[in-house]
């Protein structure tokens, strides 16, 4: 079932030249574990031999023996997070993808979602392909093995200039680790120096938990060749103006992390000081919904001049596979993983930070539990713009039609979740938290169309289907890169 939060659909991380390579490559998707959670997967390379090693669960749970650490031997290696949806599709979709071609073996894993992946897949399938997952990152690898090109970097670029969308890959061949993000830079990529090996990951909170040093983002349209003889920057596609997700600040990114040049949880908290000069209240506390609200709750509560307050505890230690053995247990939902402070709510008027509303279903928990808990009022602040549109960029979104801002105005969404008030930063806003003036609506900054509908690339698979009689759009049953 679809969580009610967005989720990222993965982290990506690699290494060259390093002869704890597998080890640390574990630790940096243990720093990128909030990126993905479902699985996890590590092909490293030894002289001219790959080792794969893909299980499902926690890094932490998995990879962190020794035993498993020890069937990835070498000194270069490529590892993926991925997160899934309803209905998994088990083993066959962790990554990262291994194709052994006429050059020699090839790994691939990569965080985005390719806009036109099945169409490419069909047009694939009838010259002969023949897959072996339901991802789309496996179309990457069938572009390669079909292209006309003699070497492999050549090849690579023929293969991502055919596709659409976004997507920041990891790549390793037998002498090349290969970083590519797509012409918008929609998904984040970055490079780093550790003991002298160049690291790629998705942020630089994985180069901090190995030591290593931040030396610059990979560019929009740019694909890095990491080898012996150190970096090579290509540019295989047409110049655009950047267009990165603009969520990542409010919501993916740990907030320890420095994206597009700006620390993650600095912004979060000019967000939360924009949204308390748009939206101000009289209250007594601003409480967040933890822990994505926090941040923002700071942020808010400093320039309201108001008491910043734990008044929700979270539960960290509530596992995915709890089993409700009744149903006025299973009732009891949202209070195991959150609970409300009782004596510093009582009686007062509080301030809800959280970061986004997507159904509202954990919005209406959250806020009968602190009206239980004897809050006199309750006022809820978002720390984004109503999320009216899914995402097709790599984000796990439900469907239009089940996003709350699509069918309800604020003060409808106000009652659904029975609050006393209920205010959205802006747009204007959240362009001015992440240091723009404002947001430029001939040409945008930042990819925003899960607040705006505005998509910055076409969306091809989703052209040729059909509409239903109520106007819902029939879903698409391939996987993005991060599922």
């Amino acid at each position: 079932m679809f969580a009610d939060k967005f989720h990222e659909e993965c982290g990506v991380f690699g290494i060259f030249g390093h002869a704890d390579a597998a080890a640390l490559t574990t630790l940096g998707l243990h720093a990128l574990q909030h990126r993905g959670q479902e699985a996890a997967g590590i092909v490293a390379l030894d002289g001219a031999t790959f080792h794969a090693e893909r299980h499902v669960g926690l890094i932490g749970d998995t990879f962190t023996k020794p035993s498993v650490i020890a069937r990835l031997p070498g000194h270069s290696a490529i590892g993926h997070n991925r997160y899934s949806t309803t209905g998994g599709e088990g083993m066959r979709n962790v990554q990262p993808f291994f194709a052994d071609f006429a050059g020699g073996g090839f790994a691939v894993a990569h965080n985005g979602n390719l806009t036109n992946a099945a169409t490419i897949r069909g047009q694939l399938q009838k010259r002969g392909a023949i897959f072996q997952s339901t991802s789309d990152t496996e179309v990457i690898l069938h572009l390669i093995a079909m292209s006309e090109e003699k070497r492999l970097v050549p090849k690579l670029t023929d293969a991502v200039k055919q596709i659409e969308g976004a997507f920041s890959l990891v790549a390793l061949s037998g002498k090349k680790l290969i970083g590519c993000r797509d012409a918008l830079g929609v998904r984040p990529l970055v490079l780093g120096d550790v003991d002298g090996s160049y690291v790629l990951a998705s942020e630089t909170c994985a180069l901090d938990i190995i030591g290593a040093r931040f030396v610059r983002d990979i560019e929009p349209g740019e694909m890095v060749v990491i080898n012996e003889h150190g970096v090579e920057s290509h540019y295989p596609f047409e110049a655009k103006k950047p267009r990165f997700c603009v969520f990542e600040y409010v919501y993916f990114a740990r907030p320890d992390s420095t994206v597009q040049g700006e620390n993650v949880y600095n912004v979060r908290k000019k967000i939360g000081e924009e949204l308390a000069i748009e939206s101000p209240v009289e209250a007594d506390i601003v409480v967040p919904v933890p822990d994505s609200g926090t941040p923002a709750a700071i942020g808010f509560a400093q320039a309201a001049n108001l008491p910043f307050e734990l008044g929700i505890i979270r539960n960290h230690y509530v596992g995915r596979t709890f089993i409700a053995p009744t149903d006025n247990i299973r009732h009891m939902g949202v209070k195991l993983k959150h609970n409300a402070n009782r004596r510093l709510i009582e009686g007062k008027r509080v301030v809800l930070v959280d970061d986004s509303i997507v159904r509202g279903t954990t919005s209406q928990k959250i806020v009968a539990m602190v009206r239980d808990a004897g809050a006199r009022e309750v006022h809820m602040r978002i720390a984004s713009p109503p999320t009216a549109s899914s995402c097709y960029y790599g984000v796990d979104t439900p469907e239009k039609q089940k996003l709350l801002a699509s069918r309800m105005s604020i003060e409808e969404m106000a009652d659904f979740i029975k609050v006393d008030s209920l205010s959205f930063l802006t747009i204007d806003g959240l362009y001015r938290a992440t240091g723009e003036a404002s947001r430029d609506n001939d040409s945008p900054q930042f990819c925003d169309a899960c607040f705006t509908g505005e998509y910055p690339t076409r969306l091809t698979d989703r052209e040729g289907i059909e509409l239903d009689g109520s106007d819902n759009v029939r879903p698409i049953s391939l996987l993005s890169g991060g599922r």
